[in-house]
């Protein structure tokens, strides 16, 4: 069975550029580099990765860029450019010369409402299309309604086309077992066939030190029942599980999960549905 972790990171250690890992999360405040996923991923029988940004700066793209030339088990790279600039078909265009690149983020969970309706930042999602771009989509369940809005198609024709992943279940509040004002919203947004969603960073939205799979089942049950296996994709979001898990019991949880399954199901979403999905 083919298997790819379609999300995690890989940085160099910065105060300043990642001040969003506090001292509270020390466990993560070192460098994270490809050699020292490697050991892991051939630990659990996974075969390759996708490497999302956690900077939002052209320099981090070019950065991941660099890390998967040098390293064939990374498959592709989710990197940043700004998509409210004036000049983004440019710089789609030039992004459109690596094949590694695969789609872009951006740290939306950051923004407020007003950020989605901007009519720079929709101009440039629907750019991604043209040059067969992906987009994963990181938000709080606060933010799902103005998500739907982008989705149901402020720019209809474009945007119904582009492939996003929602990151992280859309980040539930895992911890307190609270479906309101997520289930319902996750449910419309499985609706739309160009919406995947990743089973990832699940360990970090629960009790990060007491946490069981009891607790984080019921919250795979209904992205599995809304998007199916088809549209399902496994993702470590190594090294922040770290916080909460190694990358072994990540692989385990989700493993036990899909037991249930079919063979045929369990690969999809343990690689063929990236593979799809990211054009590896």
């Amino acid at each position: 069975m083919e298997k790819v972790d379609a999300h995690q990171h890989f940085w160099k250690f910065d105060p300043v550029k990642d001040s969003w890992i506090t001292e509270e999360m020390e466990v993560i405040r070192h460098d994270f580099l490809p050699h020292d996923l490697k050991p892991l991923l051939d630990a659990n029988g996974i075969n390759s990765c996708i490497a999302v940004q956690a900077d939002q700066s052209e320099k981090e793209t070019d950065f991941l860029l660099s890390l998967a030339a040098e390293n064939d088990f990374i498959k592709g790279v989710v990197g940043w450019t700004d998509l409210c600039a004036e000049n983004i078909h440019e710089r789609l265009d030039y992004y459109s010369q690596f094949p590694l690149l695969k789609g872009f983020r951006h740290i939306l969970q950051a923004e407020p409402v007003e950020f989605f309706l901007k009519p720079e930042f929709q101009r440039g999602l629907a750019a991604l299309k043209f040059y067969g771009f992906t987009y994963d989509i990181l938000v709080y369940p606060h933010q799902l309604p103005v998500t739907l809005n982008l989705i149901h198609g402020v720019i209809p024709d474009l945007i119904r086309e582009q492939p996003f992943a929602i990151d992280h279940l859309a980040k539930p509040d895992i911890k307190n077992g609270a479906f309101n004002g997520w289930e319902a919203n996750i449910k419309e947004l499985a609706a739309h066939e160009n919406v995947y969603c990743k089973l990832s960073g699940m360990v970090t939205e629960a009790d990060l030190n007491n946490w069981k799979k009891e607790d984080i089942y019921p919250f795979m049950d209904k992205v599995l029942q809304y998007f199916g296996p088809e549209r399902l994709m496994f993702g470590s979001d190594w090294p922040v599980c770290q916080l909460a898990a190694d990358y072994s019991m990540v692989c385990g949880l989700v493993k036990e999960y899909l037991n249930k399954l079919s063979v045929r199901e369990q690969e999809m979403i343990w690689g063929r549905n990236a593979a799809l999905f990211y054009n590896l």
